[in-house]
């Protein structure tokens, strides 16, 4: 760890100010013309020296403009004031330095160039988060003797992370880029928030950074060490050292016992083998047998599945879930209105109008792959979930041989793939920018729960556009449930879905980093108003993901976003939410976050978007000229 100071030159310059003041406060007591002749060229060096660093930084600034592309055009005009007129750039009191450059979300891509921001050694703030920059980091940049702030989250910055760094340093947030190599080991006394997570980062956590918490690494696959799991010791034992040297004689003695011991194994196994294959044809002979007698019970029961009586009566009841109000039976459900809403993976679902005032959602099961008492386990796990208000939660179910019945609120906004893909003619009222984003913090709120609630284990399987659906005031819930582990097929797994995570056409079962992918599909499909699957020039189908990854960045506000949503001014929130869709439907799992990750980034994009319209009303009622955007 090196630590940079600039101590030196502050100290010459202000050696330098009082020179200058002293004298001129003695000319001013000489009053003559000399004197005022003398005033006037120690005005001229006091004034020149400032504004020699001022034109410095503006020189080093345009050249960072000039080497990075950024499609936000910047108003980084010479022969504009850099400290009043400069977009995301703040100056000291005194208008003499460059303090702050802020430009989060703007589109900026490319590679930083060397010797531009690194050359303004007064910078204390410095946030490029949520842009496309690429390649490595600039050393001269986290070398600025003054660096206190460093955000550059959300890029694609790549190579080690540099290990000359300033020691003003408050705050580094690298995370989400594609950093690699060892930390370095840095020892940075005032370092308050550090996040280098979700990058390709490997080795040990070096000891000075280890009292940060177990966020700050995520994300990193081959990362180890405190505060995350500990590193295994990798370095040769004396013993194998030792082997090295051994004679013929104890290597060949060795050998024979190895291949005892291989052999040995071989046996073994082969006899389990043998032994489980004897019991399995003993089960299956046992069970022939049995099915057999079991078969004739079944007929001599049939004629009764519809007596009457109270076994007649319990076979055909309604088991509520706890929580409810509902009174309604079987019979009511089966005497009502009906009115199909669609047809999805699981079976076609109803709206059921039991009375005036009661409306119900009545989805009819297909292919329910268990039997009663497994599908009854099930659904205690669904109702056992704790109440969440972007959950929705089955009223009631119903299981018989012939028929599996399940029962919903009825939530009138539809579903969010209705609301996107419906139709989009004339009077037609678009899902605005803010909807849509209160829409999917709800959904990504609802399936953070449904992952805690069950440790690692509890998905729910089948993320999509058609299960979340939306209440009168549009906010986001989820169905379905619970109904992945009781049906024949899993739809996520379906290649034409869109919505399956790349690991589950090879690995067997769902899991919450496959929730998150597709998650992400979800989110993509929100910003850009396409369906999971693409058709591509040739007539290749891919999915969504892919086709955004494949639209040229600098081309991504013209041709990636919804056409309904480009012309709300909400640019930089959008691409900030399509670097977290494209974060979660990362290829490998391991890159992508959790969902508890995922509420907390769209809860900033959130805040941001509240704050930067809060601050735009105030300036339009106050008359104020326009301030640079902060960095939120």
């Amino acid at each position: 760890m090196i630590c940079i100071s600039d101590k030196r030159r502050e100290k010459e310059q202000k050696i330098f100010q009082f020179r200058v003041e002293l004298r001129l406060k003695q000319l001013m007591a000489e009053w003559s013309p000399y004197s005022c002749l003398c005033s006037l060229v120690m005005l001229v060096l006091l004034f020149s020296q400032t504004s020699s660093d001022l034109t410095s930084d503006r020189l080093a600034l345009l050249d960072f403009a000039l080497g990075v592309a950024h499609l936000k055009r910047l108003n980084w005009d010479s022969a504009l004031d850099v400290c009043t007129s400069w977009k995301g750039v703040a100056c000291n009191k005194e208008r003499t330095r460059v303090i702050s450059i802020r430009l989060p979300g703007i589109g900026l891509f490319g590679q930083i160039p060397s010797n531009s921001i690194g050359r303004l050694d007064a910078l204390r703030d410095l946030s490029l988060r949520f842009n496309y920059l690429n390649g490595s980091l600039p050393q001269d940049i986290l070398s600025i003797p003054s660096l206190r702030s460093l955000q550059l989250q959300h890029n694609s910055f790549s190579g080690d992370i540099p290990s000359v760094v300033s020691a003003q340093l408050t705050l580094v947030d690298l995370s989400f880029n594609l950093f690699s190599g060892s930390i370095p080991n840095l020892s940075l006394p005032n370092l308050k928030m550090l996040n280098l997570s979700y990058n390709n980062l490997n080795g040990s956590i070096p000891q000075p950074l280890q009292e940060f918490p177990t966020s700050s690494f995520l994300g990193n696959a081959h990362l180890c060490g405190k505060p995350l799991t500990d590193c295994l010791a990798i370095s040769p034992s004396p013993s194998s050292l030792n082997d090295v040297s051994m004679s013929p004689e104890t290597t060949l003695t060795k050998s024979k016992k190895v291949n005892v011991l291989v052999i040995i194994a071989i046996v073994i196994g082969v006899s389990l083998i043998l032994i489980l294959m004897i019991l399995v044809l003993l089960y299956c002979c046992l069970k022939k047998k049995d099915d057999s007698g079991i078969g004739v019970k079944k007929k001599a029961e049939k004629s009764s599945d519809f007596g009457s009586g109270v076994q007649g009566a319990e076979k055909n009841k309604l088991v509520f879930f706890e929580g409810g109000s509902y009174t309604f039976d079987l019979e009511d459900l089966l005497r009502a209105s009906a009115e199909v809403l669609g047809q999805g993976s699981y079976g076609t679902t109803y709206k059921a109008g039991l009375d005036e005032a009661t409306i119900v959602a009545v989805k009819r099961l297909r292919e329910v792959s268990v039997g009663k008492k497994e599908f009854e386990q099930q659904m205690e796990i669904a109702g056992g979930v704790g109440r969440h208000s972007n959950i929705l939660k089955p009223i009631s179910y119903y299981y018989s041989k012939e028929e599996k019945l399940l029962v919903y609120e009825y939530m009138p906004g539809g579903s969010l793939s209705a609301a996107l893909h419906g139709d989009r003619g004339t009077g037609r009222t678009p899902l605005d920018w803010d909807t849509r984003l209160k829409i999917t913090l709800g959904v990504a709120r609802g399936i953070a729960h449904i992952h805690s609630e069950g440790g690692a284990k509890l998905t729910h399987g089948n993320i999509k556009s058609s299960n979340l659906l939306l209440s009168k005031d549009l906010d986001g819930c989820i169905t379905e449930f619970g109904l992945t582990p009781v049906m024949n097929a899993c739809p996520a797994k379906s290649r034409g879905s869109g919505y399956c995570a790349p690991e589950l056409f090879e690995t067997p079962k769902v899991n919450q980093k496959s929730d998150v992918y597709s998650f992400g599909v979800v989110l993509l499909e929100m910003l850009t108003c396409r369906s999971p699957v693409q058709s591509s020039p040739r007539d290749n189908v891919i999915d969504l993901p892919r086709w955004v990854r494949s639209v040229a960045r600098e081309e991504w506000t013209a041709e990636v976003f919804d056409p309904e949503l480009q012309m709300q001014n909400a640019e930089e929130e959008m691409v900030q939410m399509l670097q977290i869709a494209l974060a979660c439907a990362a290829k490998v799992p391991d890159n992508r976050p959790t969902m508890d990750e995922v509420v907390r980034m769209i809860e900033d994009i959130r805040q941001s978007d509240l704050e930067n319209r809060l601050s735009s009303e105030d300036s339009r009622s106050k008359d104020a000229t326009p301030q640079q955007t902060p960095d939120q």
